[in-house]
């Protein structure tokens, strides 16, 4: 019987030793996740509902955070400037990035080059582009002015006019595409060339071609193209932080750059605790609603 018993007790042991070594090396990611990110998350929970300033002790305040976060003007204009930023920035980066991918996969001289010059931009620490754009948009010396200055036009306010800032930054985030770019590309390259063979043979030109196989293929990556896209413009912080810091007149007082200043500036924690919750349910509601119309548009192969 021990000859027996023995052996059947062997397996679980094996297991309880495969699960030991999987939790060991999986507890840095674990440690980082709960330390970094689940912790913090709860405790902004229990924030929402307190008034703290960072350096007393935190006083209950029920749903006065909620409620000003509600009424308070400055929040409304923060949550306007990112709507609007996205909804004209996103789809502007997607025609131009699928636009230069479907170009950089044609047989043209120096392709690499331009492919990792349309790329560059991405592996640039985003504190220095900022700096880069701000000079770029200098009103006595940038670049964007003298080149406006070959047509005549006269050197314009781009980061202290209130109605030329926001498009300013939205032109300044078309640096940023090439990130979407490769993706299409790897896309591209993976349309089989059976079907763009067939639909030549035909008859249909290269633009019917275009709309009736490649963009139909090519749904499945534009619309994660989309919603990393939009995700990414409702964090915007860094570049308006940098540049304008939320002026003039909050015209880039982004919600993120709100949170920050609410925050880190103001030292109303309770509050800022509230807004991020605010964006986290706008951003996860916008997520959910793009992947309920997706049924509509986007192809897959099966």
């Amino acid at each position: 019987m021990a000859a027996i018993a023995g052996p059947r007790r062997m397996p679980s042991v094996h297991r309880r030793r495969e699960w030991l070594e999987g939790y060991l090396f999986a507890a840095p990611f674990l440690i980082g996740f709960f330390a970094f990110v689940a912790f913090p998350m709860l405790y902004s929970i229990w924030l929402m509902f307190q008034r703290w300033d960072l350096l007393g002790e935190p006083v209950f305040v029920g749903l006065a955070n909620i409620e000003k976060a509600l009424s308070d003007e400055r929040a409304i204009k923060a949550l306007y400037n990112s709507a609007f930023y996205t909804v004209l920035a996103v789809p502007v980066q997607l025609v131009i990035s699928f636009t230069l991918a479907v170009a950089l996969t044609q047989s043209i001289k120096l392709r690499s080059i331009y492919r990792a010059g349309f790329y560059l931009p991405i592996i640039i620490p985003i504190v220095a582009t900022a700096v880069v754009w701000q000079r770029v948009f200098n009103q006595d010396y940038g670049i964007m002015n003298e080149l406006l200055g070959v047509f005549g036009i006269p050197p314009q306010k781009w980061l202290l006019d209130p109605v030329l800032v926001k498009p300013a930054f939205i032109f300044m985030s078309f640096w940023m595409i090439g990130r979407q770019m490769v993706i299409f590309i790897a896309g591209l390259g993976n349309i089989p060339v059976q079907l763009l063979e067939a639909i030549q043979i035909d008859g249909a030109g290269k633009l019917r071609t275009l709309f009736a196989v490649t963009i139909p293929l090519m749904t499945p990556l534009i619309f994660y193209n989309m919603v990393i896209a939009i995700i990414n413009s409702f964090q915007t912080f860094v570049p308006a932080l940098i540049m304008t810091g939320g002026g003039p007149q909050d015209e880039t007082l982004f919600v993120v750059l709100n949170i920050y200043q609410q925050g880190f500036q103001f030292f109303n924690m309770g509050y800022a605790s509230v807004l991020a919750w605010e964006l986290f349910i706008i951003v996860v509601g916008f997520t959910i609603a793009q992947f309920y119309a997706s049924n509509r548009w986007v192809y897959y192969e099966s």
